[in-house]
């Protein structure tokens, strides 16, 4: 089974049990940028517990999954995981945090062909901004270089304002203005 196959299964069982989504993370990167392999997604979900419930007892038969895990990350907005039984693909679902900077990238994702469907993505700038924020936290020059990438591919279709206003709001300015320098000295921005 291919990860566009699992991902497909998966998408559409939210969608069923009215969870709201958004793909992150590399996927999202490359989809963005510069494609690179990766061997785990990342989706923002938003829902109530009730849905979520339905939800994991639906793929539990495809998915290892721990309900107690499920429910303390809905609780403190936070991460769980399922892996798939068939090929150890794992999924990392981040429960969506509350506040402006959050609903405003549900409000700018975009809808994208993936998997044979009509998929929703984290737009360009929160990509940028997720990247970033992962770089600073584990000081990470991968998440770095994913960021650089969507942002060298994107340039001419950014909005900066936005990128500025929301990596002052993140406490990742500084790592924003590394990557529109690296953006200068390549031409790009």
């Amino acid at each position: 089974m291919s990860i566009e196959e699992i991902l497909k299964e998966v998408l559409e069982k939210l969608e069923r049990n009215n969870i709201e989504y958004m793909i992150t993370g590399s996927l999202a990167s490359n989809i963005h940028g510069v494609p690179r392999t990766t061997f785990d997604a990342d989706i923002v979900i938003s829902a109530n517990f009730e849905n979520l419930k339905k939800f994991i007892d639906e793929i539990k038969n495809s998915f290892y999954v721990d309900l107690d895990m499920v429910r303390d990350a809905f609780e403190r907005k936070s991460i769980f995981n399922l892996i798939h039984y068939e090929t150890g693909f794992k999924i990392d679902f981040i429960v969506k945090k509350q506040g402006a900077h959050f609903d405003m990238e549900f409000e700018r994702r975009r809808a994208y062909t993936f998997a044979g469907r009509k998929c929703f993505f984290a737009s360009p700038e929160d990509t940028i901004l997720s990247k970033l924020l992962w770089a600073k936290i584990g000081e990470s020059e991968k998440q770095f270089r994913d960021a650089l990438g969507v942002a060298k591919i994107q340039a001419e279709n950014l909005d900066f304002e936005y990128l500025q206003k929301s990596a002052e709001n993140l406490g990742i300015k500084d790592m924003l203005e590394k990557l529109i320098e690296q953006l200068r000295r390549a031409n790009l921005g």
